[in-house]
């Protein structure tokens, strides 16, 4: 069975402990979803020179943040690595040229903050893809469509960042009214998503001022990219999860092939 591909807003690290609309979204997806051989995840907390794969057995839990309660700090996810996968999928994947890490990284909060609510038990291979920094839209969606072949393998993709990200103009409080620019530009994203025009979402989202206040930075994007090269053309993009949080994040949650 072909294994789907997920694109997963993550927001605020807390919500990898909380209970609330889109945890409980992700928990019923998960239950939804198939077992799969392995998770591939391509995390906006992992930026490297070059494109690197976690090639361990044993992934430590990354908290890549501070600031946070210590119940946060306490979360462990121990789901394990699959080194042979990763040879694997860097012998197969000849389009870009992937490294193998040993110890550089594990699994930092953009892959077990979301993966704690979809595959709770922590039973499935998790490995994790690092985001090259120096290439630009372009190359991070062609790499998607480079990894579409490892879905035939059972390999989930998973793409975990967000469609509108800015920090800078953050609302602490969860429930914050959005600003305009950030729903103008997440509905841009959905209806983009609906034609799959797979070009403007490349190529054009920036273009706007309201594409420049969503992607100050473009680490939180480029997941977005990977997943949407993931996917085949043909398929259509299901909602998971649709609203914004602290006013200027958007934790809208796709799925292509579910």
């Amino acid at each position: 069975m072909r294994a789907p591909v997920l694109f997963i807003g993550h927001g605020s690290p807390m919500n990898a402990i909380a209970d609330n609309e889109y945890t409980r979204a992700l928990q019923d997806l998960g239950r939804k979803l198939a077992r799969p051989r392995a998770i591939l995840c391509v995390s906006a907390h992992w930026m490297t020179e070059g494109t690197w794969i976690t090639h361990q057995a044993q992934p430590r839990t990354i908290h890549d943040f501070y600031g946070f309660p210590k119940p946060l700090f306490d979360v462990r996810y121990p789901a394990p690595g699959d080194p042979g996968l990763a040879e694997e999928i860097k012998a197969r994947v000849t389009d870009i040229t992937v490294n193998l890490d040993d110890e550089q990284w594990g699994l930092d909060h953009g892959a077990w903050s979301v993966l704690r609510h979809i595959f709770p038990d922590a039973d499935v291979p998790v490995l994790q893809l690092s985001l090259h920094m120096e290439r630009d839209e372009r190359f991070h969606y062609v790499a998607g469509r480079s990894l579409a072949k490892l879905r035939d393998l059972g390999v989930l993709i998973l793409g975990s960042g967000n469609i509108v990200h800015n920090l800078r103009l953050i609302k602490w409080d969860d429930a914050a009214e959005p600003y305009p620019w950030a729903s103008e530009f997440d509905a841009w994203v959905a209806t983009k998503l609906a034609a799959r025009d797979d070009a403007a979402l490349v190529h054009d989202a920036r273009s706007s001022e309201a594409g420049r206040l969503s992607i100050p930075t473009p680490e939180h994007w480029y997941p977005f990219l990977y997943a949407l090269g993931a996917a085949d053309p043909a398929e259509r993009a299901e909602t998971v999860y649709d609203a914004m949080q602290n006013a200027s994040i958007s934790m809208r949650c796709v799925g292509f092939g579910l």
